[in-house]
């Protein structure tokens, strides 16, 4: 009989939130810098919007291209159309994701569908290894309603939207790297634990309240990130009510080669990218 105890993924790195911009001027907090990607393979970028002044958002993204990696949008308030040089169009809204596969190349713009009030989300950049790096591009819409929630006896409310939690299955499946997106709500005094998936790279990132992880004295605040190191388990306390994001994936465990929009393995292939774009082979 097993009688293993499972070992706490205690915080291995812990990454300040810091303000950044990008697209026309839209103002974010940069919670996973490109820079730091080599501790989050297959994860290359995590960033905020968050604000309720327009002039922090309402310029928004205009067309730019992507190669190479997919790109996670998910919005907690507020709305943004999406749209791209393959045809795909979408309006996001309150609690609903698009999941967008670069692959060999896009161009696509993120517009502001709103004039003033809050426009909050949040955008993850999720490597592909080199095998489907030049493969075909693909789009999908989730909307809110089909992204399960499940609430457990604590009160504690988990938002399924890649991967498994528990017997609940999110809406992503298939993606090479295996992807857990889960949006978990704490009440004060909330404890919760979660088996990973072996092997998995993890992180937590404070979305609001304060949130104890593993034995770390210091709560997690919102606007702040903690890779997670080897173990079985992810274990939370919630000081306050509380919200944090947990998401996991499987390390690619290849070179990164990445500029501005593109992430390749070589800079030759970087090189070739900006070439593509330039001739208009996008």
């Amino acid at each position: 009989m097993n009688t293993s105890v499972p070992r706490i993924r205690e915080i291995a790195h812990w990454f300040p939130g810091r303000a950044a911009e990008d697209g026309a001027g839209v103002k974010l907090t940069r919670l996973l810098d490109p820079q730091l990607a080599r501790h989050a393979d297959p994860f290359l970028m995590l960033d905020e919007f968050r604000s309720d002044q327009a002039q922090d958002y309402i310029a928004g993204f205009p067309p730019h291209p992507h190669r190479g990696f997919e790109t996670v949008t998910y919005m907690i308030d507020g709305r943004m159309r999406h749209r791209d040089n393959q045809g795909n169009q979408g309006d996001l809204g309150p609690g609903s994701v698009q999941w967008m596969t670069a692959a060999r190349g896009i161009v696509h713009e993120e517009m502001p569908q709103q004039e003033n009030g809050m426009l909050w989300g949040y955008q993850l950049w999720i490597n592909l290894p080199a095998s489907m790096k030049m493969g075909q591009p693909g789009y999908e819409d989730i909307e809110a309603e089909r992204i399960p929630s499940v609430t457990l006896d604590s009160g504690a409310q988990v938002r399924v939207i890649a991967g498994r939690f528990e017997d609940t299955v999110g809406p992503v499946a298939n993606r090479p790297t295996e992807p857990h997106y889960l949006d978990v709500q704490l009440p004060m005094g909330t404890r919760f634990a979660w088996a990973s998936p072996a092997g998995h790279t993890a992180f937590v990132q404070g979305v609001s309240g304060l949130t104890q992880v593993g034995s770390q004295v210091r709560p997690l605040r919102e606007r702040e990130l903690v890779m997670l190191g080897a173990g079985d388990s992810i274990e939370l306390a919630a000081e306050s009510d509380a919200r944090v994001l947990i998401i996991t994936g499987k390390p690619i465990g290849e070179p990164i080669a990445a500029y501005g929009p593109f992430v390749m393995n070589t800079p030759e292939e970087i090189r070739q990218a900006f070439d593509d774009f330039r001739s208009g082979r996008f």
